[in-house]
């Protein structure tokens, strides 16, 4: 059996002596305590004029769109937006890749930026994302503070400001999963929330309605080409017709302008010399471009001059395309250059051919699109993909230190977590990872999931599992294991389906090889049983449940942890089948081992309190339900902080309580721990 062992759950407490409790949003937000001066200080600080942070645009040239900026501005200040009605202006913009929606989104913050106290852009491909943005704005409005304390102490503090204080801006840039703003949106009320995003769907958790924003129209787009292309004077009669067929050609789209109109003018390339050697050619037949061919010929026009002009361009570039678009920290490419003068000349090279743009504190950005196109560019079977193999080589080099993981505050840490997680996303389909990547995927997997954050994980734990299977075979202990915790992700990740037959392969193949008593083979059970709970097929939950419950009582003893979790989620799942009676007798029982053994603070405690309190609307008996949800709501705030998910959904309940009816929303439950 591998030595590496079963780590706890990861329950905090909260420190002596600090008394005040505000929660980081997000999808698995952690506890995050401020001392009552930094309370003091976020809501005594007021904003300078003009305060606020918009990245650069990566052309410098904006052209059209004005219809576009209006309805933002009438939908921002009121105009019939459905989260209008939650006190909140929201406005979501998504569009295919490349057609100027981050564009758009910084054209009204500039625009209209004297209307606003504050303006801040946050980078929100992930929560995590978004947390290191709202640390960045603690920093700019309070060094003095947040100077001395980790990212997430900053990000509670920018939260905390942001309920105090009015009329901000916040731009939330390429927003994957909608949800991720729901606690913001829900708890940050006194200014506009505006977002981006390439998503058309599942916007109803935020607001009702969104803006589909297409490519330019085609003057507009001729206007933009030709300023770029030949922007010290006006274009001839004859540059605009030829910049007009080009820009047919290019589809109109944004992103595929802005390059073709860097490299006419860094090549001094005719317009119409430049769109034959394309090779694009216009089909009036069709509905539209193909993004991704439209931006692989330009590529292919412009790393012939790029490399021509710095060959180390070319090598950074393919290696950025295998890591998060936004917030790559400069330093993390110095392994890949000879020296700090080659490495500064080659990105000068990319920017001065609009491949990336420069961010805020020695950061770089490329777009998604050609990210897309560089990933899939043609390349010998046998070998890896351009830039894969450097990208890991500086994930490495990068890679914080064991202690600045396990504090989880470390700016290291946090501004390595998105570059790490797009590395194992980015993934080649078919391929593992050397033992040494799956290491340092292993080990930011294990620090995220003591962080309570295990839904993050997915992406580096498939990594792992694949690197085990093709090293050690599909049987070996190291290899179940990694299926387990794989498996334990998805469910954490809301995907029980996924989790299950993962699950059930680790089971089989730990009672074969360890025993079906090992603890191991008992933590596999119950999460097994609770992924076949959470897709509703009680009928096979419940016995496997009982048997992990009796097993565990037996081997583990009665108030072990993992028992009382096992029986947590039995008791879940009798109220789940409508045995409440006999749920709720359990969960009574369940909560008073709780408080007894680990307190009655802790945050499974807390758990299974809002379980029994649920348990109790659930039977109509509202006498019993609506304290309990009062003492629930009032510790989930003390604990996890105002705008925790969980602290939203106590308050949500208990109003639906105090209203007399039984709908509720569920709560999380507890599991088992993780191994490795």
């Amino acid at each position: 059996m591998s030595t590496e062992g079963v780590e706890a759950s990861g329950e905090r407490a909260i420190a002596a002596g600090e008394s005040i409790g505000v929660a980081v949003s997000g999808d698995n937000a952690r506890v995050v305590v401020l001392p009552a001066e930094a309370v003091h200080w976020a809501r005594t600080v007021v904003a300078p004029a003009g305060a606020g942070f918009l990245p650069g645009s990566a052309s410098g040239v904006f052209v059209g769109r004005e219809s576009e900026l209006r309805e933002l501005r009438a939908l921002l200040t009121g105009g019939g937006s459905a989260a209008v009605t939650q006190q909140v202006a929201v406005r979501a913009i998504h569009g295919l890749g490349g057609v100027g929606k981050s564009s758009l989104a910084l054209h009204y913050a500039h625009e209209y930026r004297e209307s606003y106290s504050l303006v801040w852009w946050i980078t929100a491909e992930s929560a995590e994302s978004i947390v290191s943005s709202l640390a960045a704005l603690a920093m700019a409005l309070s060094p003095q503070w947040a100077g001395a304390v980790g990212s997430d102490e900053r990000a509670a503090w920018a939260v905390l400001w942001l309920q105090e204080h009015e009329g901000w801006l916040l731009v939330f840039d390429n927003v994957e999963d909608p949800a991720v703003l729901k606690p913001y949106v829900g708890t940050l009320h006194r200014g506009h929330h505006l977002a981006t995003s390439r998503k058309a769907t599942g916007w109803h958790v935020v607001t009702t309605r969104t803006m589909a924003l297409g490519v330019l129209p085609l003057e507009d787009a001729v206007d933009l080409l030709t300023r770029l292309a030949i922007p010290e004077r006006a274009p001839t009669s004859e540059e605009w017709g030829a910049a007009t067929e080009l820009a047919r050609v290019l589809g109109c789209l944004p992103l595929a302008l802005e390059q073709a109109g860097a490299y006419v003018h860094e090549t001094g390339a005719g317009l119409d010399e430049y769109r034959r050697s394309l090779g694009l050619v216009l089909d009036e037949a069709s509905e539209g471009i193909d993004p991704e061919r439209t931006i692989a010929r330009i590529w292919d026009r412009t790393i012939v001059a790029v490399t021509g002009r710095d060959p180390l361009a070319v090598r950074l570039l393919d290696a950025m395309a295998w890591l998060a678009p936004d917030d790559i920290p400069r330093a993390y490419l110095v392994p890949l250059a000879p020296d700090l003068v080659a490495l500064n000349r080659a990105l000068g090279v990319l920017h001065t051919y609009n491949m990336v743009s420069f961010g805020d504190q020695n950061t770089l950005k490329v777009h998604r699109l050609v990210q897309t196109v560089l990933r899939n560019r043609p390349h010998r079977p046998d070998d890896p993909p351009p830039g894969r193999l450097d990208a890991e080589h500086a994930l490495q080099r990068a890679r914080p230190s064991d202690e600045q993981a396990e504090t989880a505050t470390d700016d290291r840490w946090q501004e390595f977590i998105p570059q790490i997680i797009a590395l194992a996303e980015s993934a080649p389909v078919g391929t593992a990872p050397s033992s040494a990547m799956a290491d340092v995927y292993l080990g930011v997997a294990q620090s995220l999931f003591r962080q309570l954050r295990d839904s993050q994980t997915v992406a580096l734990r498939q990594q792992v599992l694949a690197q085990r299977e093709r090293d050690f075979g599909d049987s070996h202990n190291r290899t179940v294991t990694a299926r387990h915790n794989l498996g334990r992700a998805y469910t954490e990740g809301g995907h029980p389906e996924r989790a299950i037959p993962l699950l059930e392969t680790a089971l089989a193949q730990f009672e074969r090889t360890i025993g079906a008593t090992h603890p191991y083979t008992l933590s596999t059970r119950h999460n097994l049983a609770r992924a076949i709970a959470e897709t509703g097929d009680l009928e096979r939950a419940v016995p496997l449940l009982e048997t992990a419950l009796a097993q565990a009582e037996q081997i583990l003893g009665d108030t072990h942890p993992n028992t009382l979790s096992t029986r947590h989620t039995r008791a879940r799942a009798f109220a789940q089948a409508g045995d409440l009676e006999r749920a709720i007798r359990l969960l009574e029982t369940v909560l008073a081992q709780y408080e007894r053994t680990i307190g009655a603070d802790r945050p499974s405690t807390l758990t299974a309190r809002h379980a029994l309190a649920l348990a109790y609307v659930e039977t109509g008996d509202l006498e019993r339900a609506a304290p309990l949800l009062e003492t629930v709501l009032a510790q989930a705030e003390q604990i996890l902080g105002d705008t925790h998910p969980n602290t939203l959904t106590a308050r949500e309940n208990l109003a639906t309580a105090r209203a007399g009816t039984s709908q509720r929303r569920p709560v999380q439950n507890s599991c088992t721990g993780d191994k490795e």
